[in-house]
């Protein structure tokens, strides 16, 4: 089966940890995909497709804008910014899965003319159907590319809505490592980590892929409340969301 080079599957594991006010961290096996904006044509397959139903799917209303046409939507939403499109934008993502899906975060990530990242634009979305999205401007330090952000949306019921985002990445054809801290009060509260090497887009690997996980965005939303009932257990606060927490922004 011929490779498709323009995508890439990243399958690793995800890292948590809390640090504040009680300790608590999991990690598990996960994945995510590669995707070149300018050519999701060949992502298309007989269990992949897009802006259809399918096994594995990608849909543009999942992510930024309203229309059927996702590289419409980018454009659109680098012009709120102030940033310009670039010869190369990759968008790092969950499929849908069974026509299921939730994105805690996926990433859509701008390179110079010499193939190093400038900016990710983070869109996050949580529980309470609320979506935002952060420009993260990016400073290479050795070999990874840092960045910080305000955040500005509730995301946990045990943290505020307001904090600072850390983001540190590595990419490149072989691995993909992407770090989040989250601080509050200038207090370093959590770190979540995607660590991973990749493998070639195509049909072979997207279907074991599809076998292997045909679960875990569901296991992604059903972890997420049970170790938020093993924190309300440990008597941490709860915040709620405010109203802005409740809409798609951007």
């Amino acid at each position: 089966m011929k490779n498709i080079s323009n995508h890439n599957i990243y399958e690793g594991t995800i890292y948590h940890k809390r640090f504040l006010p009680k300790k608590h961290d999991f990690k598990y096996n996960f994945y995510l995909l590669d995707i070149d904006v300018f050519d999701l044509e060949s992502l298309k397959n007989r269990i992949f497709s897009l802006n259809k139903l399918n096994f594995m799917s990608l849909q543009s209303s999942d992510h930024f804008g309203t229309s059927i046409d996702f590289l419409k939507n980018i454009k659109e939403l680098l012009k709120k910014f102030d940033l310009k499109a670039t010869s190369k934008m990759r968008f790092i993502t969950l499929p849908r899965v069974l026509n299921f899906v939730f994105n805690p975060i996926s990433v859509l990530v701008l390179f110079d003319e010499e193939n190093s990242p400038t900016h990710i634009l983070a869109e996050v979305h949580n529980y309470n159907n609320g979506r935002v999205v952060y420009p993260v401007k990016l400073e290479k330090k050795n070999n990874s590319y840092f960045g910080v952000v305000k955040k500005d949306m509730y995301v946990s019921p045990f943290f505020k809505c307001e904090g600072i985002y850390a983001f540190e990445l590595k990419y490149d054809e072989n691995k993909l490592f992407i770090k989040i801290d989250l601080y509050e009060d200038e207090q370093h509260k959590l770190t979540a980590v995607f660590n991973s090497k990749s493998k070639p887009y195509n049909f072979k690997n997207i279907l074991k892929i599809f076998l292997r996980y045909m679960f875990a965005t569901f296991l992604v939303v059903t972890r997420t409340f049970y170790h938020a009932f093993r924190l309300y257990i440990k008597g941490l606060k709860i915040y709620s969301p405010r109203e802005n927490d409740k809409i798609r922004r951007y």
